[in-house]
């Protein structure tokens, strides 16, 4: 048989040799044959795709009748050949044979003859079938029509082929478990489902019995009962024989069969009876699989009449329910493995009585689910208990499976008459007293709801809007929550549109009755889970719903109101994008105001929901309008810094919604033009154009501009983001991995792209844009690094420039050498650009002696791979010579880093790279690497000890080497690592993390692309690659190293397991078992946290093996190291040494925290669980830590997803009652440890004694963690009540605690009320016979269950009416007379709890026992006093005239008393009463000096936050003085002196100077506010501490705006503020810019004279607002020009270049950020440079400011030019270097702005002009731009204006 480019090569030619029959379709057949030629080459599903339907298209457009025969022939193999090219692609293969149906149009015969000699080869030929031969018969089977037509002939033979094949196939494991299988038995199925007539007679007949499909079934049997452990296949065996099954013609021949299959399972053998087939089964699995095969495949292949058919005829009963049923109730009720397929097949199950139920009534003759039966019961049951199911996928199941059962008793009530429908009352009433924080219980309302209404549902359920929001703010279960909310919202539509003569107005009138003020309190919440999950989901609802809601959503807003102005960014926003409506209509002229206060806002989200109304429609050919693309070019530039990665994201993609906007509009203008010529659209639509193309251009250059070195990663990170989104939007590139997103046709495209290049714009891959990306490719992050790379290998042309390509690489192998981790990694991604950049590079970049560039000439990848194998072995060899000398200059990680990335993220094949002979030098050389590193550490050079050594023994080598290397020269004993260390180890660890993941990368992608027999790598070669990754893992003991080569070992273990070769699959497990014996082993090494890189081994190998398997690896695991674990310690333990019971437990742990083992682990819980409790009392230290480590693991995964919530809560989300239904076997282990610790509690008190049973505190903490759930059999949980009663006596506190914790989860709902009867009847009335202990206990006991009860409204105030008389018949708990004051504290807090319902004079009563026990003198020290102090005091201070009483004596009170009450003033979250918050704020001021004098630093602190809190809480401004001015001078004398001296630590220091800025606010004098400003000014510095450069911003705030906007500081003491603030506005911290922006927001609206409510502005926006400021109240100030240049970087480009690094990586090992790696000074000049140049013109106003100007260009003049000379004559090998130091870029836009700014004060002035001529400063100004442009230096447009000499922008124009 020819190969597809041999016949392709013939079919051309002779579409060539007859030219002249072919002329008319000639063109077509030429693009038709590199179409296909195109899709055989391509490695890509989606380009195959792709190119196939265009093949297909231009198939359809030739003239098929004009082929003669032999032509027509070649072209039917040629589409053949290339269809058995993808039998992997289902969907290829389809589209292949569409055109072989079109060809059969023309000649059925002959396509059907080249097929059938195309299968003839499989069928006739004497060898067993092949994998590649099974493959090729399903296609031809599956996806070809005429494929099937000759199948029909060839079934017969083809059947006994493959019955011969199950024969081999059966007798080796590796077969029956791998590929050949499954494919083996899906072709079985195959054949059943397609050729049933040809099957049919072979089964049914017993004269044409055949027994080639005997022995067919006898294999399917095998496979189902377990002879192969691949799950999958035997899934797929129960289909095929079900799918057999159904081939006969007789329903009742079927049925007989399908009750054999089922009745077998009850037998032993299993004896199966298919029509004239009969066979016998041994079940070798009793795992459920074989069981849960065969009622998947009944359900799935027969038809009802089949699965409705008895036993025998004439008997009662059906397959369906009497057969199916129970199997499937047994195997939901089992714990097995397969517990979500079970469930799967229950769901498909209740499908498959929805469809019969009619026939059911018929057979049954009454109801099929009658109320109260025991079918109804069992079905809900199965639901209600497996619907919070810690098995992924099974709650889901569960809820697909409880809507099918109200859909079928619907169906069953209706047919009978029942109109009541009882259930669904009773199910409502069961899931309204679910909690809340359950997730099923919101699944289940949105299915009950369509038979019960919306009304009826809210009326009974009137807490639900409240629950729904309570959800909104959790993250797991916000999407439940807000499906039900939908499902009421589209319900309740369809109740009201029964009536139609109601609007869409009345419509959403009647929705906002009900959800209108919801959904507002969700939109305008501070909670931001909540407002961010109402906009995502709750709102877009309500508009899809109710489109006319936005109404009354709209009237009730104020944009000026707190969380109003986002809640209509949202709404707006959203209502765009859901109707499609226009925005700017709903609200008048208002709307585009209120658009630019929320474009404007400080509020991320806000922009994001204002920026999202800007950029999205549904109609994407919706051009933007002239005023959307304006305030789109004011926008972008604001934001392209935001800290936030969310805000990035989200930002781009909307930038990409309009960026299509434009593009669709524009290629539709561009359609529109084609043969429109002098119209009057023409004008318009060229104007459009220019919009549009103007947009994208300006918004490339603005991007190019904001990537240069010196920006922050933030505002890089964007601009790449955008730059991604511009180039596949604009660009004709076509992205082979992404479904959606890829640009219009290259037809289309290409229009667009000329029509912009006609205009000299869209030059997206120039020089100086390349360049500009390229300088992004030594960013200090990663992620820049990336996202750069991915740009140039994506978008820019294959060819780099030959001086650029120069000198990349020589730059790249600069780095490749440096010992820097990220200088390495920088080298690393460096050379794997140049990689994919090959074929561009110069003929003189010679990579070594053999290998060079040729220009014209495509260079193998293999010659560069090889290339670097040859540096990798220098550098292996230097490391060998003298590791200390390589690490420094030769490291070896760069190269493997390299080598990784060149190898595996290449786009060709792995074979194009690597041959036999380089793949064995590649795994030659990294053993030796490996061994050479290992060996190092050992202290030599082999070791065949599996033990790593000791920290001390590495730490002695590693010294060793060094002394070598420095001839014994150690210097003094340092504790610190010195340099040296830090090389060897860095060297060390890196190089072996990259050889791991190199390793297991390359074999993996080997492997799968080998075909069977073609794999170049050995059995002997794979061995070796293992031994590699044990000795790495087993001797090697830093922690980075091992999880790096984790990442490699797992896909090393993951291609050998899924191998079909027996030999490569045992070589995990080999390893596997050599890990668990030297974990068996006792060790001579010390003591090893978590056992080193041994767990991770095995974990590895298990996290291998297939899922579908039975994953018998991970059973025999877990049972070693369970034997393991339990194994008795020996009499001589040595702690100090690694013990093997410790690493087992430890192992243990790494398999319960790997994800890569999911669930599968879970079914060994409850015995990991009984033996890390068990462990916990072992003698030995650290068998107890690792236990403990072990339990906290398998709890987390035991108990599922923690719900995510900005509350913070600490349980999870199964029940109690959940929980121990799917452990069950865990349940009565806890139950008697906590039995026994309750017993030891059983004695008299005066005999008690303190111990803790090890178990008892996790087991309570467990317990804590459930969720209390609605048990309907909650006798099982009963039985923890008494224990968990009786441990609320422990003398141990926490025990307590967690006990009282535990008895709410253990509790059901509907008990609370009854256990707080009996708890507070037991409380006692004397202080007689009190245990102090049990009497704490029962108080938190009782503190918890209300605080529940309340918090869910499980108890009314008249069930709780008897509480409350036992609480306050017990208050003389809270007297002296309780000597404890922790009693006091708890019963203080359950009063607290029960306030509400306690009558006025208990409460009274209660008032005067606190104030006197306040009042009284404290005795002694007594544990717990404060905490009673506290309680008692939030008790009283919520009370106003409580709270005044004892605030009016505070002086009076002792030191302890006024800290508690300063401390509840700080604590308190809600605002203060007027009145009282008057009366706390001149008390705290009255003893200011007090506390200042205090020798208490806690007090003074607190005293001082209190008084701030007292004063700013609420208040925009301060309050008036209560104090005279020498009492505030004193304080702030006080207060100042504390922080000029530093003293008391940071956080004193901070509300100090929070404390001094509001006493500053009240007083003018000038020598305290100028102490005040240096006090700013010194701490402005980032190299200050955060909080307090945070205090000093809100400093700005408190005093700098009053004294400000009243004027009460002079000028000079106002720029020098609005400086600092300019410096806070840059500061690395997002907190401190914040407070900055609302100081200068602030400020803003008050100088303005603004009446509403404040507006805080974004930072960026602040900017300018306080450059104006500055400029028009400061510009005559002396000074102004100082602060306005001292924002702007030095201009010194000598020290720069002074300074660079000759050779890369000579420094330290770890290079040092900067103290601001988020301020931009090239920004920031150029914010600053048209205020410099607005200042010059306002020279000759001001002697001052002329003076001021003149002595500045005198000084800076000769300095401008000679860095400018520099500048200019800078050599070529200087500027790559160059172009890649921020410092650099910041010094250059330093020297631009201020020679700028000289250039124009020389024109200005003409009395400056002798200092240089400004013609020529400006032609050499021009020349250096010039030459930096072109250098890859992106300067701005503004920046160019200047320098081209045009007239300055204002300063407000440039903003």
């Amino acid at each position: 048989m020819l190969s597809f480019d041999e016949l392709l090569a013939s079919l051309q030619n002779c579409v060539i040799a007859d030219e002249q029959t072919y002329q008319d379709d000639n063109q077509t057949f030429e693009l038709f044959f590199d179409k296909l030629s195109e899709s055989s080459r391509s490695g890509v599903k989606r380009i195959k795709e792709r190119t196939l339907e265009e093949a297909a298209h231009l198939l359809r457009k030739v003239r098929l009748d004009v082929l003669d025969r032999g032509h027509l022939q070649l072209l039917v193999r040629l589409l053949i050949s290339l269809q058995l090219q993808m039998v992997h692609i289902s969907t290829a293969c389809r589209k292949v044979d569409q055109m072989l149906q079109h060809l059969a149009k023309v000649d059925h015969q002959l396509v059907f003859e080249e097929i059938q000699a195309r299968l003839s080869t499989i069928v006739v030929s004497q060898q067993t079938l092949t994998l590649e031969d099974l493959r090729r018969a399903c296609m031809f089977l599956e996806d070809s029509v005429v494929g099937r037509d000759v199948w029909q002939e060839f079934c017969p033979s083809f059947v006994n082929k493959v019955s011969e094949l199950f024969t081999c196939i059966l007798k080796r494991e590796s077969l029956r478990d791998g590929a050949l299988c499954y494919v083996a038995v899906k072709v079985c199925l195959q054949i059943f489902q397609l050729l049933p007539r040809e099957v049919a007679p072979a089964v049914w007949d017993k004269d044409k019995r055949n027994p080639a499909v005997q022995k067919i079934l006898q294999a399917l049997t095998d496979i189902i009962l377990g002879q192969s452990s691949n799950r999958d296949t035997r899934l797929l065996a129960g289909t095929a024989m079900a799918m057999l099954i159904n081939t006969a013609s007789d329903s009742n021949s079927v049925g007989a069969a399908a009750w054999s299959v089922l009745q077998g399972f009850h037998e032993e053998p299993w004896l199966l009876t298919v029509g004239a087939l009969q066979v016998q089964g041994h079940p070798t699995e009793a795992d459920g699989v074989g069981r849960l095969a065969m009622s998947r495949g009944l359900l799935t292949c027969c038809q009802s009449h089949i699965l409705l058919s008895s036993c025998e005829e004439g008997t009662e009963g059906c397959l369906l329910l009497d057969a199916l049923l129970p199997l499937l109730y047994a195997l939901c009720e089992e714990k097995l493995d397969c517990h979500y397929l079970a469930f799967e097949v229950f769901t498909l199950w209740l499908k498959k009585v929805r469809e019969c139920v009619e026939d059911i009534w018929k057979m049954t003759g009454g109801r099929l689910l009658p109320d109260c039966s025991s079918l109804q019961q069992q079905l809900i049951s199965i639901i209600w208990t497996n619907a919070e199911s810690p098995v992924e996928g099974v709650s889901d199941c569960a809820r697909v499976a409880f809507s099918l059962l109200l859909d079928v008793y619907e169906v069953d009530c209706e047919e009978f008459g029942d109109t009541e429908k009882p259930l669904y009352q009773t199910l409502l009433q069961r899931i309204i007293q679910l909690p809340w924080e359950s997730r099923a219980k919101y699944h289940r309302l949105s299915a009950l709801l369509p038979y019960l209404g919306t009304d009826k549902v809210l009326d009974q359920y009137a807490e639900l809007p409240d629950h729904l929001l309570k959800c909104m703010s959790n993250d797991h279960l916000s999407p439940s929550a807000s499906e039900l909310y939908k499902c009421l919202i589209q319900h309740q539509r369809k109740e009201l549109c029964g009536d139609s003569s109601k609007s869409e107005s009345d419509l959403a009138n009647h929705w906002a009755k009900r959800w209108l003020s919801v959904l507002l309190e969700a939109l305008t919440s501070h909670v931001v889970l909540l407002q961010s999950n109402s906009s995502t989901h709750l709102l877009p609802s309500t508009l899809q719903v109710f489109p006319s809601a936005v109404e009354p959503l709209l009237a009730s807003l104020d944009p000026f109101s707190p969380g109003h102005l986002c809640a209509w960014a949202f709404i707006m926003s959203s209502y765009r994008a859901t109707t499609g409506g226009s925005p700017w209509a709903l609200q008048g002229n208002s709307t585009l105001k209120t658009l630019q206060l929320a474009l404007g806002s400080a509020d991320d989200k806000i922009r994001l929901a204002a920026l999202n109304l800007l950029c999205c429609s549904p109609k994407t050919k919706e051009t933007p309008t002239v005023e959307e693309l304006t305030i789109m070019r004011t926008f972008i530039p604001q934001n392209l810094n935001s800290e936030s990665s969310l805000f990035r994201q989200h930002f781009q993609a909307a930038v990409r919604r309009f960026l299509v906007r434009i593009r669709d509009g524009c290629l539709a203008q561009v359609k529109q033009q084609k043969g429109k010529e002098h119209t009057s659209q023409m004008g318009s639509s060229q104007e459009i154009l220019g919009h549009g193309i103007g947009f994208v251009d300006w918004l490339c250059q603005l991007a190019c501009c904001n990537l240069t070195p010196g920006h922050s990663y933030q505002r890089k990170k964007t601009v790449l983001l955008l730059m991604s989104a511009l180039f596949e939007t604009c660009t004709d590139t076509w992205s082979p991995n992404k479904k959606k997103g890829q640009p219009p046709g290259q037809l289309n495209m290409g229009c667009l792209i000329r029509c912009a290049r006609l205009r000299g714009l869209w030059d997206f891959f120039s020089r100086e844009k390349l360049l500009v990306v390229i300088s992004c490719l030594e960013d200090s992050t990663n992620e820049i690094r990336e996202l750069s790379a991915g740009l140039l290998v994506r978008f820019f042309p294959p060819a780099l420039p030959d001086d650029i390509a120069a000198a990349l690489f020589a730059r790249t192998k600069k780095l490749l050498c440096s010992p820097r981790v990220q200088q390495a990694q920088m080298g690393a991604l460096m050379m794997r650009v140049l990689h994919h950049k090959w074929q561009g590079l110069p003929e003189h970049c010679k990579l070594n002696s053999d290998i060079s560039i040729s220009g014209g000439h495509n260079i193998q990848t293999s010659s560069f791979i090889r290339f670097l194998m040859k540096e990798l072995e220098d550098h292996y060899l230097a490391a060998k010579a003298d590791l200390m000398l390589a690490a420094r200059t030769k490291p070896i990680h760069g190269v493997l880093s390299t080598l990784q990335r060149c190898l595996l993220e290449a786009t060709c094949s792995i074979y194009d790279s690597l041959g036999p002979e380089l793949a064995t030098e590649v795994l030659s050389l990294l053993e030796k690497i490996s061994l050479l590193l290992l060996g190092v550490l050992h202290g030599q050079q082999h070791t065949e000890s599996d033990a790593p050594p000791s920290f001390c023994e590495m730490g002695n080598a590693i010294s060793a080497l060094i002394a070598h290397s420095s001839e014994g020269n150690q210097g003094d004993e340092c504790v610190l690592l010195s340099e040296e260390h830090s090389l060897v180890l860095t060297c060390y660890w890196v190089s072996l993390k990259e050889i791991g993941i190199l390793l297991g990368s390359l074999v993996e992608r080997i492997l799968s692309e080998s075909k069977p027999g073609t794999c170049f790598l050995t059995k002997q070669q794979l061995g070796k690659a293992s031994d590699i990754f044990k000795n790495i893992l087993l001797k090697c003991r830093h922690w980075g190293a091992v999880e790096g080569c984790c990442v490699g070992f797992t896909r090393f273990c993951s291609s050998l397991l899924g191998s079909s070769d027996p030999e490569l699959r045992n070589i995990p497990a080999h390893m596997l078992q050599q890990g668990l014996q030297v974990m068996q082993s006792p060790s001579s090494a010390s003591v090893t946290r978590r056992a080193a890189g041994l767990p991770m081994l095995i974990l590895c190998v298990l996290s291998a093996e297939e899922a579908s398997k039975t994953r018998p690896l991970l059973a025999h695991s877990v049972k070693t190291l369970l034997d393991t674990a339990r194994t008795p310690l020996p009499e001589n333990w040595d702690q100090t040494l690694d013990i093997p019971q410790v690493c087992a437990v430890h192992t243990l742990q790494a398999l319960v925290r790997g994800s890569g083992l999911g669930f599968a682990i879970l079914r060994f819980a409850p015995t990991v669980a009984t033996l890390s409790l068990t462990l916990l009392s072992s003698p030995c230290w650290a068998m107890r830590n690792a236990a403990l480590q072990l339990y906290s693991s398998l709890c987390s995964r035991m108990l599922g997803q923690r719900p995510s919530s900005e509350e913070g809560g600490t349980k999870h989300c199964m029940s109690s009652y959940a929980f121990f239904h799917h452990y069950s076997t865990l349940q009565p282990f806890l139950l008697e440890e906590l039995r026994v610790a309750a017993r030891d509690l059983e004695c008299r008190p005066e005999d008690a004694r303190l111990h803790l049973q090890p178990s008892l505190y996790p087991i309570l903490t467990l317990l804590s963690q459930l969720q209390p759930g609605v048990q309907d059999s909650a006798e099982g949980l009963a039985d923890f009540l008494p224990p968990i009663l009786q441990l609320s006596a422990s003398p141990i506190y926490s025990v307590r605690v967690m006990a009282s914790k535990a008895l709410v989860a253990m509790t059901p709902p509907s008990d609370y009320v009854n256990i707080l009867i009996k708890l507070t009847a037991q409380l006692p009335h004397t202080p007689e016979h009190c245990c102090h202990n049990l009497l704490h206990g029962q108080l938190l006991n009782i503190k918890a269950l209300l605080d529940r009860a309340l918090s869910t409204d499980c108890a009314s105030p008249a069930e709780l009416h008897a509480t409350v008389s036992a609480i306050e018949a017990s208050v003389w708990l809270a007297t002296g007379a309780q000597r404890c004051p922790l009693v006091r504290a708890a019963y203080v807090t359950v009063v607290e709890l029960l306030r509400r319902c306690c009558c006025e004079t208990f409460l009274s009563k209660l008032f005067d026992i606190l104030v006197g026990e306040l009042r009284a003198p404290q005795q002694g020290l007594q544990v717990g006093l404060s905490s009673f102090h506290q309680k008692a005091i939030h008790f009283l201070c919520t009370d106003h005239e409580w709270a005044c009483d004892i605030w009016e004596t505070f002086t009076a009170v002792s030191c302890d008393l006024k800290l508690a009450l300063v401390t509840w003033v700080v604590e308190s979250q809600t605002s203060l009463i007027t009145h009282l918050k008057d009366l706390i704020r001149s008390v705290l001021q009255s003893s200011l000096r007090e506390a200042l004098l205090s020798p208490v630093v806690e007090y003074r602190r607190t005293h001082l936050a209190a008084l701030v809190a007292v004063i700013t809480r609420g208040d925009s401004l301060p309050p008036p003085a209560f104090l005279e001015e020498p009492v505030i001078l004193e304080c702030l004398d006080l207060l100042l002196k504390d922080l000029e001296d530093q003293r008391d630590g940071s956080e004193f220091l901070s509300q100090a100077l929070h404390g001094a800025s509001l006493l500053l606010s009240q007083s003018s004098r000038d020598s305290v506010i100028e102490r005040w400003c240096n006090i700013l000014e010194s701490h402005r510095s980032p190299d200050s501490l955060e909080v307090l450069r945070v205090a000093c911003a809100e400093a700005l705030c408190v005093a700098g705006l009053p004294l400000m906007s009243q004027n009460r500081v002079p000028p000079t003491i106002t720029i020098r503020l609005l400086s600092t603030g300019l410096y806070f506005l840059q500061d690395q911290s997002q907190l401190v810019r914040t407070k900055a922006a609302t100081f200068i927001s602030l400020l803003h609206h008050t100088k303005g004279g603004g009446q509403r409510s404040v507006y805080l502005t974004q930072v960026n926006l602040t900017v300018p607002l306080l450059l104006d400021m500055l400029l028009e109240e400061c510009w005559k100030t002396p000074g102004v020009l100082e602060v306005l240049l001292c924002h702007v970087p030095h201009s010194d480009l000598r020290s720069v270049l002074r300074e660079a690094a000759p050779d890369i990586g000579c420094g330290s090992l770890y290079e040092q950020d900067d103290a601001n790696v988020f301020a931009e000074p090239s920004v920031i000049s150029a914010h600053v440079m048209p205020y410099l140049l607005h200042l010059v013109e306002k020279h000759s106003e001001s002697l001052v400011l002329a003076q001021s100007l003149s002595t500045w260009a005198q000084e800076n003049t000769a300095q401008l030019l000679g860095n400018l000379a520099l500048c200019k004559d800078l050599q070529p090998a200087e500027r790559l270097t160059l172009l890649m130091d921020p410092q650099f870029h910041s010094t250059l836009y330093g020297l631009l702005t201020r020679t700028v700014f000289l250039l124009h004060l020389l024109k200005t002035c003409d009395n400056m002009q002798h200092l240089c001529d400004p013609s020529a400063l400006q032609m050499t100004l021009k020349d250096v731009c010039s030459r930096l442009s072109q250098q890859g230096v992106y300067l701005s447009s503004a920046l160019m204006s200047a320098v081209a000499g045009d007239k300055p922008l204002s300063h407000k124009d440039s903003q």
